[in-house]
């Protein structure tokens, strides 16, 4: 009796999953003490989400439903700002289309990067936190709910801004202080630290010096193009919280005001 009722279940889900009724959510929370402008990018045939660009004020969250099967990513943009035509832009993490919308277009470099690919091989969704194109904002991970038992809370912790090597250091007239940390690849735009011609294979494009401030600082975040072994990871069935300025140390609201949506 215990394993029809468990076929049933599995039967039910399969149904349910390709009908559509079962989806996966993103709840995006800004706990940094300053406003947060997320941007998200579909990519590949994956369709759009509802939203390509919000604003989120210190404390706020918004809960978004991906499409079935949906891959993009998720990033912060910080010091936004509207000039006297209305354009819109950022001093992070800017995705150029002149609107808080993105629309279709992807960050500027340096940004910390969330990406998904939801319902892959297998059935598992696979995530990480990347800081391959460089990093702007610490950002946290964590699937809610999932049906796999492995299903890490994963991401970069670490204030980047601060330890950065001056060489990479990205400062702006518009905000006080280091506003991002550039990967060695926009730094330098160097095959071997790019991972492209001669470099372009994991036998040949090893860890930088750079690469490894960025991996000792947040060892579960890509710190360049193949660091896939101990930074990609997987879950089933998960809903997932996306948190920016995770942490006590940047100011960490105790209250999170929900937006709808």
């Amino acid at each position: 009796m215990a394993q029809l009722t468990a076929l049933l279940v599995s039967l039910l889900t399969l149904v349910l999953s390709i009908s559509g009724v079962i989806s996966t959510t993103f709840t995006i929370i800004n706990k940094c003490e300053y406003t947060v402008w997320p941007g998200i990018l579909s990519i590949g045939r994956s369709p759009a989400m509802s939203t390509t660009g919000f604003a989120l004020q210190n404390g706020e969250s918004m809960t978004i439903t991906a499409p079935t099967s949906w891959a993009g990513r998720f990033w912060g943009r910080t010091n936004c700002s509207q000039d006297s035509t209305g354009k819109f832009s950022c001093v992070t993490g800017d995705c150029g289309s002149g609107k808080i919308e993105c629309s279709g277009n992807g960050s500027a470099m340096p940004a910390t990067l969330a990406e998904f690919t939801l319902g892959g091989a297998g059935g598992f969704d696979f995530f990480d936190v990347s800081l391959v194109d460089g990093y702007n904002l610490p950002m946290k991970v964590v699937p809610e709910g999932g049906t796999d038992q492995n299903c890490p809370s994963v991401g970069c912790l670490a204030d980047l801004n601060d330890s950065c090597p001056s060489e990479l250091k990205v400062t702006s007239a518009d905000a006080d202080g280091n506003v991002a940390c550039k990967s060695a690849c926009m730094a330098f735009n160097q095959s071997k630290y790019c991972c492209t011609g001669a470099y372009s294979f994991p036998s040949t494009c090893k860890p930088s010096r750079y690469s490894q401030i960025f991996k000792s600082a947040c060892p579960q975040a890509y710190s360049y193009a193949y660091d896939d072994k101990t930074s990609t990871f997987s879950c089933a069935s998960a809903n997932y919280t996306i948190s920016f300025c995770p942490t006590r140390k940047f100011l960490t609201p105790d209250r999170i005001t929900p937006i709808r949506r």
